[in-house]
């Protein structure tokens, strides 16, 4: 039986950030993931992707936010779960959590945070009739590691954040980059379909829209995408890889039969106060929740968590009083005792 303060299902961005929130109420947490590392999508599906939204980071690579975040982490020792999903829940007696794994692996905590991401998820595939037979043939739904790509040639199929932010890249990187789209229209942030505009113009990109793949053509691995386009008909094109980004299908998993109040495949929660879902010392934060005004933002989710964090705190000790201290005062103590102290600069008034 693991026994701890604050369970953590999910260990993604903002489930790890939940470590750093609790460690400094001094509460204790352990994290479940169903995949075999930290870090969520972060790490799994695209941890060389650029991200553009984190304060004080005008970019920074998915797989290097994890990175800082475990550094972060790091005095307050959190427990790890990995590659077992929370199968079930059950309230007990004393008031507090017994979540089992499907593995079997117990854990009791007071305090209960989901911050799943999306769930479990799976790629949505193109309805092109002999995909199948060219997954990990050329066939991918993922971007793991760019430098696959390195000189070779690539076709993408989307229209989304996804299939620009990948466009862009590996203009630099692919010898070849196509980016097939059904509309005119993209579904991304101005800024990068500018910047895709930008590139075809320089001959970077090769841009086809109004225009779909409906074929795959090759023997062993891929060698060509049969493009059906509205005005000028069927389009060969040749390639080494053909990537159809069209987002991911989520899945709460067993997390949706736990009794929670469920909105289009996400956790209602109370934003009015502390993210504490229908069930009380139940919360969710990040992604996997909803409320009115919600943003699916990994900023977001670092903040639900802070507030998330002081509530359970309430929950865990409810006759203590928490003075919060900032950490540029008070500076960052672990529970082993090394304590990162907070630089203190003199200022002298100009009078």
């Amino acid at each position: 039986m693991i026994k701890t303060d604050i369970l953590i299902i999910g260990a993604g961005p903002t489930g790890l950030f939940t470590v750093f929130e609790a460690g400094l109420l001094k509460l204790k947490t352990h994290l479940i993931d169903a995949l075999p590392q930290p870090g969520g999508q972060c790490s799994e599906i695209y941890p060389k992707k650029p991200i553009y939204d984190i304060p004080g980071f005008p970019e920074i690579l998915a797989g290097q936010l994890v990175d800082n975040l475990m550094e972060q982490i790091k005095p307050f020792n959190p427990g790890f779960t990995l590659g077992e999903r929370a199968e079930t829940i059950e309230k007990l007696e004393d008031d507090t959590f017994l979540v089992t794994t499907n593995k079997g692996t117990k854990h009791n905590a007071p305090v209960v945070a989901i911050a799943g991401g999306l769930g479990s998820f799976e790629p949505r595939k193109p309805p092109i009739p002999n995909i199948i037979d060219f997954e990990d043939k050329g066939v991918a739904y993922i971007i793991r590691d760019p430098e696959v790509y390195r000189d070779k040639r690539v076709v993408i199929a989307g229209g989304g954040d996804s299939a620009l932010d990948w466009t862009i890249f590996l203009a630099d990187v692919a010898s070849e980059v196509t980016l097939v789209h059904r509309r005119n229209e993209f579904r991304g942030a101005l800024d990068s379909v500018e910047r895709v505009a930008e590139l075809t113009k320089l001959g970077k990109v090769n841009l086809i829209t109004e225009a779909e793949v409906k074929e795959l053509k090759g023997n062993d691995h891929i060698e060509a995408v049969g493009i059906k386009h509205k005005t000028e008909g069927d389009i060969t094109v040749d390639t080494d890889y053909f990537i159809p980004l069209f987002g991911l299908s989520p899945k709460l998993g067993p997390i949706g039969n736990w009794g929670l109040e469920i909105e289009k495949n996400a956790i209602k929660v109370d934003n009015s106060y502390d993210y504490q879902t229908n069930i009380p010392g139940i919360y969710a934060i990040g992604d996997v929740n909803t409320y009115k005004g919600k943003l699916k933002l990994i900023l977001s989710g670092f903040h639900e968590a802070a507030i998330m964090c002081q509530s359970a705190y309430q929950r865990i000790f409810p006759d203590k009083k928490y003075v919060m201290k900032y950490t540029t005062v008070g500076g960052v103590e672990g529970f082993d005792g090394t304590k990162k102290e907070a630089k203190k600069e003199v200022v002298k008034a100009i009078i």
